[in-house]
């Protein structure tokens, strides 16, 4: 499905610069591709450097960086964004990363929770800290955490990414009384997702159940109230509305962008 375009996004964002983590593909490569259409210049990041550089080819506008950057490295981290600072502050930031494999929560070790806490929580609250000043220092910053649903209402089967989403959750909510007037930080809370990542849940049940992969996409319809899957392009429009400079009133929040599959308040 195809967006009709909004009247803001050719030059709300000129002059800002944006960095999007797991930007490859799903909603972080919808996203990129929303920032370049509002005149923001782009630093799209993520492992899967070929698919960067093909992406940041195709972007509208100039000043588009493209690299290649593994969240759970964080001494690597911290090099590659001192070095993008070296460019200029970054006035946007989209925390995004894969999320970790589904299963029962007592199934997990300790050790499984080592990795995506790296890349999410840590990474997040790494990168954040460096820019930051960066932005309280130009006047503007914005700062959207992709999370989940399951902050809300957890998730049965996927009971580590439901910890990992929530520590997210709070994190986010504790810097909103923190940072500077100036700077805005949101979370976004995808439902079912015409992603990659669903696809890879789906399967992950299937394994598991033997129920197939129809049945699995059937019953998470039956629970969307808009009656289909959400595309990453309309998460990206949801994402862009909370970085417009006109968005500085809204801090603190979790928007489920779910087709109204939600039953909480």
């Amino acid at each position: 499905m195809t967006n009709p375009e909004s009247p803001f996004k050719k030059t709300a964002l000129k002059g800002m610069r944006a960095l999007v983590c797991g930007a490859s593909r799903g909603i972080g490569r919808a996203a990129v591709k929303a920032f370049a259409e509002a005149g923001a210049s782009v630093v799209a990041c993520s492992r899967n450097e070929e698919a960067l550089n093909q992406l940041v080819e195709s972007l509208p506008g100039t000043g588009h960086q493209a690299v290649a950057m593994d969240l759970e490295k964080l001494e690597v981290v911290e090099m590659l964004i001192n070095k993008i600072l070296e460019d200029g502050p970054i006035h946007i930031l989209i925390n995004n990363a894969a999320g970790p494999p589904g299963g029962p929560l007592l199934e997990n070790e300790v050790e499984d929770f080592e990795a995506p806490f790296k890349r999410h929580l840590h990474a997040a609250h790494t990168i954040t800290r460096m820019l930051a000043p960066e932005m309280e220092k130009a006047g503007m910053g914005r700062i959207v955490n992709i999370i989940s649903t399951s902050v809300k209402e957890p998730i049965p089967n996927i009971g580590l990414s439901n910890t990992l989403r929530g520590a997210m959750a709070a994190w986010s909510k504790t810097l909103s009384r923190e940072i500077a007037p100036c700077i805005t930080i949101n979370n976004i809370l995808p439902g079912f997702t015409n992603t990659d990542r669903l696809g890879s849940l789906a399967d992950s049940i299937h394994q598991k159940t033997g129920k197939s992969i129809a049945d699995i996409h059937d019953n998470w319809i039956s629970q969307v109230p808009i009656e289909r899957l959400i595309q990453p392009e309309e998460t990206a429009d949801a994402i862009l509305f909370l970085c417009l400079p006109g968005s500085g009133g809204i801090r603190g929040v979790s928007l489920a962008v779910d087709g109204g599959r939600l039953r909480s308040i």
